[in-house]
């Protein structure tokens, strides 16, 4: 599992450990692991974005973008490592006045050297090592910053962030202003939540995590983690020879309409995908759903009297239809999404006794919490801990990095590391509801249902796409594929 801690609790762990440790050794360890990295990509190791044509760290064209404070250090002393192993290594430094003295000490005793033009070293560098701001920069970069960002981008160079891409909000993901797209990101210690979370992970390129011995000194509950495939391959429901299609869990689907009724086939080929035992589809859908999957047990409705099931999922296409009321009233767990959640009241949900699990994208969200939907999309994680704690449900908030966020105070956010543009298409949040409500009536609490589902639904898309155009119900029976993979992890297939 990979997790993320905040600046101020990476900072306080920090400080624990260099109370143990000599003067400078934490600096040392992080820059050895940064010119390590360096070294690396120089010889030819994959970013996001450019590779490095140079194929040694002999003879390359290395530029130090310096800050203040220790970010700054950190890239001067892995330039001064750099310089050492034959590369010529140049500082640009944009505090002077504050530029750590020690490390850029150390890179003109290794021979590197102090710019006289920025923009001439930056045009010929085959890398640049972001060390303007770190973990400490709020609001964007500074406007005398932004040229040099700007040439450093638009050269040839690959861009390594020096534990944080400049200009990125460290803690909550967002870019509240100009910042500076990197290939690849080397962190220190552990990572953050910006670098996990877009907007601000779409600037950090391929991730190195660097371990500079800070466990220990780390909570054991991150701010927020994200689920790798043996994480998921433990969650997922597996029958036993006692199980039958009750013991494996029954769920209902209620969704569709006279005009989405394509949505309850893909909500049901989502469900069924899912694990349960089976599925009762209530809806004016029943025909379409019938003829596509037959083992479907159909309902006119309403959906308390079409029998027994183990949790709901309401909502995909559903327009102006019923629905909602009903199984919002019932006492086992629901789901609700798309046109369910319109006129959603937060009392309602809080007061159920059985769990409820809110799947919205951006524009729900923000529907549902008043604000606009550019205020949900640049601020995430806020968004989905606050709709969590309003509505007293867990909330799996979709898009360009799902997150999954618990009522319960102290339980970390998590994000999902599977997902794909090619996943922006019609249907495919039917096809999350299907499959999550599935996970639901398996038994699977709603944050592990939600993970899970998102999980398995991202790289569904991912099998499907192979990088082309994708339908939803192509994603759909890509589950199948998607489950296989996570599963034989574990089994050593």
């Amino acid at each position: 599992m990979r997790t993320a801690y905040s600046v101020e609790t990476v900072r306080s762990a920090e400080r624990e450990l260099m109370a143990r440790l000599p003067e400078g050794a934490l600096m040392q360890r992080a820059a050895a692991g940064l010119a390590a990295a360096c070294a690396d990509l120089l010889g030819g190791g994959s970013a996001a974005g450019r590779v490095s044509a140079v194929g040694r760290v002999y003879g390359s064209e290395v530029v130090v973008l310096a800050g203040s404070g220790a970010n700054g250090g950190d890239a001067l002393y892995a330039g001064a490592r750099l310089a050492a192993r034959g590369a010529r290594v140049w500082a640009v430094p944009l505090a002077a006045d504050r530029t750590h003295e020690g490390g850029l000490a150390a890179l003109l005793g290794a021979g590197g050297r102090v710019a006289d033009d920025p923009f001439e070293v930056l045009a010929a560098a085959d890398l640049v090592l972001d060390g303007i701001t770190g973990i400490g920069g709020r609001g964007g970069l500074r406007p005398d910053a932004v040229p040099v960002a700007r040439a450093a981008r638009g050269g040839r160079g690959v861009i390594v962030a020096v534990d944080l891409p400049s200009g990125v909000e460290a803690d909550s993901g967002e870019v509240t202003g100009e910042a500076l797209r990197a290939d690849a990101t080397v962190t220190f210690g552990a990572y953050k939540p910006g670098l996990l979370i877009d907007p601000a992970r779409e600037y950090a390129g391929a991730l190195r995590l660097v371990d500079i011995g800070l466990g220990p000194y780390l909570p054991s509950v991150p701010e927020l983690e994200a689920l790798q495939h043996e994480d998921v391959a433990r969650l997922l429901p597996a029958p036993t020879g006692e199980s039958d299609k009750y013991r494996r869990g029954v769920v209902g689907i209620v969704a569709g309409s006279a005009r989405y009724p394509g949505a309850a086939v893909l909500a049901v080929a989502g469900a069924l995908r899912g694990g349960a035992g089976a599925v009762r589809y209530v809806g004016p859908g029943g025909d379409a759903v019938v003829a596509r999957y037959p083992e479907t047990l159909v309902h006119e409705g309403p959906p308390s009297k079409a029998g027994r099931v183990q949790a709901w999922a309401v909502g995909p296409g559903l327009g102006d239809g019923p629905g909602v009321a009903d199984v919002l009233a019932s006492d086992v767990p629901v789901l609700v999404d798309a046109d369910g959640l319109r006129l959603l009241d937060p009392a309602t949900v809080r007061a159920r006794t059985a769990p409820t699990l809110l799947t919205p994208h951006a524009g729900e969200a923000a529907a549902l919490l008043g604000v606009d939907r550019a205020e949900v999309e640049s601020g995430r994680l806020a968004a989905v801990r606050e709709l969590a704690a309003r509505y007293g449900a867990t909330v799996l908030l979709k898009g360009s990095t799902t997150l999954v966020a618990s009522p319960d105070q102290g339980v970390p956010v998590r994000v999902n590391p599977t997902g794909t543009p090619w996943l922006a298409t019609a249907g495919s949040g039917d096809v999350l509801s299907g499959l999550a409500g599935s996970l639901l009536a398996s038994g699977l609490a709603p944050r592990d249902a939600a993970s899970a589902a998102a999980y398995l639904h991202g790289l569904a898309g991912r099998l499907a796409s192979h990088g082309a155009p994708v339908t939803a119900h192509e994603v759909a029976e890509a589950v199948r594929g998607a489950w296989r993979d996570v599963v034989g992890v574990t089994a050593g297939a």
